[in-house]
């Protein structure tokens, strides 16, 4: 979601996320969107109306929707119908502006028990079938006017490999850029260690979030070690590799010595 922000609004902080998981009683309703006058916290205005009404080009995330009660749902009908919101201080929020995205696991449990969960295996006539099941759980678990509300509804498939080892690039490259803020250090991974990541950061239930664990574990930390223990210094270049099953790492360029 911050990379979709950052790709939108040109700033991952352009992202208004939402945890759904917070907002399961009714009462919850008037926190999201402000409460009416004479109840505690009228004057604080709602979480996301607030946010929205001082930041309008953002992309509003709401995770794990199907958590939150139905009258939630039914909140944000006028904001998805009109693009606009009336908190409860009376004020009109306009969303108009911004992206609204919303994550559910709803129907996620049709692909578990098919197996197709993780490196993506069979296709064709199954993929339909589940799609189709899990179109089939959103309606049973939605109401028909908060679906016909929404523009799209994108089904994830299963990660690739090559899914997998993309996402590693993406990682690398935001480990780069703090090291390039430390001291000018240059890393570059093989296609050996980016694989080797993959598979070890990579888990059939929990998908690719524990990849960046893997790169904490196995990239940063020993990286950390060597710069602390001298065995690196500000402008090297370092080649990451695969040696006796596990990362190598092996100075390439070393940093100019001042004359």
């Amino acid at each position: 979601a911050k990379a979709l922000a950052e790709f939108l609004f040109g700033d991952e902080e352009a992202l208004i996320r939402v945890d759904m998981s917070e907002y399961r009683e009714q009462h919850t309703v008037s926190r999201l969107f402000g409460a009416p006058p004479g109840y505690i916290g009228y004057e604080q205005g709602g979480q996301l109306t607030e946010q929205v009404r001082r930041r309008p080009y953002s992309l509003v995330l709401f995770d794990e929707i199907e958590k939150a009660h139905p009258d939630v749902w039914n909140a944000m009908l006028q904001m998805l119908d009109d693009g606009r919101l009336t908190d409860g201080q009376g004020r009109t929020v306009n969303f108009r502006n911004a992206v609204v995205v919303m994550t559910s696991n709803v129907g996620t449990s049709f692909v578990k028990r098919s197996g197709a969960l993780g490196f993506a295996g069979t296709r064709g006539s199954e993929e339909e079938e589940q799609s189709k099941q899990i179109e089939d759980a959103l309606k049973k678990t939605f109401r028909p006017e908060f679906v016909n509300r929404i523009d799209e509804i994108i089904i994830f498939e299963p990660l690739s490999q090559a899914n997998v080892v993309q996402i590693v690039g993406l990682q690398i490259k935001d480990v780069q850029k703090r090291l390039s803020e430390f001291g000018n250090l240059q890393i570059e991974l093989t296609d050996a260690a980016r694989q080797w990541l993959a598979n070890e950061g990579y888990d059939q239930d929990f998908g690719a979030r524990p990849l960046k664990r893997a790169i904490q574990r196995h990239v940063e930390s020993p990286l950390s070690v060597a710069l602390l223990k001298g065995e690196f210094v500000a402008g090297d270049s370092i080649l990451i590799d695969v040696a006796d099953d596990k990362l190598a790492f092996k100075r390439t360029e070393s940093a100019a010595v001042a004359e």
